[in-house]
């Protein structure tokens, strides 16, 4: 008998939450977790109906706890690298299978994914205590205790602004609004199962998928249990989807270790007497935008995410081949120069400016447009942080915005701490090539 192969996900990181959470309190004394980080008595009933309606295998070790940032997992005892955590057979979890198929068929070619299963919570949260997942919907959080920076107010966008952040959550605003007005139809059409469905209704269920989903051979679902794997930045796990058995296995990754990114965008100046030029050549010839050596991937011709630098005299891990590639075409300041990049492209794989400058004073001039640029997002970094302080505030915040400053605060923290990262890096960089340009300098010439 032919078996079907596991199929692997590792945690599909959304964004627009941010994420701040709790680190798991690994201890070796489960008493000592427990009374730090207490399990959360609200959850009672979720768990015996997880392990015995569900059949699910949960690992002892594990239990639901509450934190400053919502509930989270905690482990009571260490947790090895490929443990399994759980297993969650597929018929307990939430997935676009679960809609009614007459709503489903409608759905299936308006929506995406994470909208059919927000669709399908709305469905079984109308069904009330009567819902198989009742116990499980009954953990989630509220509209009101929601963070995601898409039910932040304008003001409080503000605070977040000229961040990556800020911008992914215009984007997800956009595209939850128009989820919205291709499902509404369908919802009105359907009110015995629905009921009177409000955009905000909508919008909680599909934030709730949005940063709790899992990926999954039918595109994604939400895994009871697993999905507060999520409020744990400082981990990640691993599930195994086996077609044969019908379960999912949530299984330990404990190497992982977080990295702060940023994502930075750069643009060719409508002053350049090359502009024109440039740009054209960034339009006939790629960048490197596949994971490169330094294992960061650029999302756009022109937008590219940089990652902590963890040595400033190390290789650079962390900064993409694709942004300093573009630096170089920047600093180019004669047509000849450009033509000579493309011939170079050309003839290698087709990528622009992979390589570099042969002439260190070009190289240096290329990564000083580079260091210069982030030299300018921290200071912007450093203004946020200070127009953030409370002293700045004339009238007192309530406790929901504090909190939500704190967390603008920290996103704006540690895009600082990657962009010096950066900066130090590129300073470093400069200095040896220009040492070497000294060397040259100096090197003594003799007459034949």
């Amino acid at each position: 008998m032919l078996l079907s192969t596991p199929s692997r996900y590792r945690r599909r990181l959304f964004t627009v939450s941010l994420r701040f959470s709790a680190k798991s309190n690994i201890s070796s004394s489960s008493s000592q977790a427990k009374l730090l980080n207490p399990p959360d008595e609200d959850c009672r009933g979720f768990l015996p109906w997880l392990e015995e309606k569900a059949g699910a295998e949960i690992s002892t070790k594990l239990y639901i706890g509450k934190s400053s940032y919502g509930r989270s997992l905690f482990a009571s005892q260490h947790i090895q690298r490929g443990d399994c955590i759980l297993k969650v057979p597929f018929k307990a979890q939430i997935a676009p299978d679960n809609l009614p198929r007459d709503v489903k068929v409608i759905l299936v070619d308006e929506v995406d994914h994470v909208s059919m299963v927000a669709v399908a919570i709305l469905a079984e949260t109308k069904h009330g205590k009567d819902s198989r997942w009742a116990p499980y919907i009954s953990c989630f959080p509220r509209l009101e205790e929601m963070n995601s920076t898409v039910f932040w107010s304008e003001d409080e966008l503000n605070m977040i602004y000229g961040s990556t952040v800020y911008e992914e959550t215009i984007k997800q605003k956009f595209i939850i609004r128009d989820a919205f007005s291709k499902i509404r139809p369908v919802l009105e059409t359907f009110p015995e199962v629905f009921g009177s469905i409000l955009y905000e209704d909508f919008m909680h269920a599909y934030a709730l998928v949005k940063s709790r989903a899992w990926e999954c051979p039918k595109g994604v679902s939400l895994i009871p249990f697993a999905d507060f794997l999520n409020h744990d930045g400082f981990s990640e796990a691993i599930v195994v989807n086996d077609e044969e058995k019908q379960e999912s296995e949530v299984t330990a990754d404990c190497n992982y270790a977080p990295e702060g990114e940023v994502e930075i965008q750069m643009s060719v100046p409508d002053g350049d007497i090359l502009h024109q030029m440039k740009m054209e050549i960034f339009q006939r010839h790629e960048l490197p935008t596949i994971c490169d050596a330094n294992d960061v991937k650029s999302s756009s011709w022109n937008c590219f995410t940089i990652r902590e630098v963890k040595s400033a005299k190390g290789k650079g891990k962390g900064i993409p081949q694709s942004i300093r590639a573009f630096a170089r075409v920047l600093s180019c300041t004669r047509p000849e120069d450009l033509s000579d990049l493309a011939v170079e492209a050309a003839q290698n794989d087709g990528r622009l400016a992979r390589r570099p400058f042969k002439d260190n004073s070009r190289e240096i001039r290329a990564h000083t447009i580079l260091l210069s640029h982030i030299n300018r997002l921290i200071d912007q970094c450093h203004a946020s942080i200070k127009s953030l302080l409370p002293r700045s505030f004339v009238v007192s915040a309530s406790g929901r915005h504090s909190f939500r400053r704190q967390m603008a605060m920290d996103l704006h923290t540690g895009e600082l701490r990657v962009l010096k990262s950066a900066s130090a890096w590129l300073e470093n960089y400069c200095e040896k090539l220009s040492k070497g340009v000294a060397k040259m300098v100096d090197r003594p010439t003799y007459n034949t």
